[in-house]
This record gives C-alpha cells, sequence and structure tokens, in this order.
C-alpha cells in the first residue's frame, strides 16, 4: 500500500492565507492613510496652519505645486516640500 502524495494546492493554501492576513492588516491601511493625506494636501490652502514630519509649526503664506511657504515667525518664511506636512489645523476649526 502506497502513501498518497498531498495535493500541492492545499500545500499553498496556508501561504495564501498569511498573504490575504497580511493585505489586510498592513497593506490596506497604509493605502488608506496615503489617501487621506495626499488629499489633505491638495486642499492646503493660504491661512491654514500646519505642522511638518519636523516639528515645525507655522502658517501657509503661499501654496505652489509641489512646496509651500510657511511663515513661522514674524519676518520669519520658510519653503518646505507638500509632503513634509503631516497635519493642517485650519483656523476656521480652532474658532
Amino acid at each position: 500500500m502506497g502513501t498518497q502524495a498531498a495535493n500541492p494546492i492545499l500545500n499553498l493554501l496556508p501561504l495564501a492565507m498569511i498573504f490575504v492576513v497580511f493585505y489586510f492588516m498592513l497593506i490596506r491601511p497604509q493605502r488608506m492613510r496615503d489617501k487621506e493625506h495626499q488629499k489633505m494636501l491638495s486642499t492646503l490652502a493660504k491661512n491654514d496652519e500646519v505642522v511638518t514630519s519636523g516639528g515645525i509649526h507655522g502658517t501657509v503664506v503661499n501654496v505652489k505645486e509641489t512646496s509651500v511657504v510657511l511663515r513661522i515667525d514674524e519676518n520669519v518664511k520658510i519653503e518646505v516640500e507638500k509632503n513634509c506636512i503631516s497635519t493642517v489645523a485650519r483656523k476656521e476649526q480652532q474658532k
């Protein structure tokens, strides 16, 4: 009596399940965060108060295609890439 070989598809089933769990736990949430971040960056407007990824707090003075000019103090302006903006707090929401 010979032993029966296992179906190769059944051998791949645990690997496929790991990939599905990995997708729903890591990849999908990161894509959703990236979409929200891109939407936030596309709606940047003058006088928005922002915080950069480096921790600099400032107010948007000018929005360019790939960068923004921030006022961080009286007569102090810096230009940063849009991707460096981590959060936006609009003045209308703070009142």
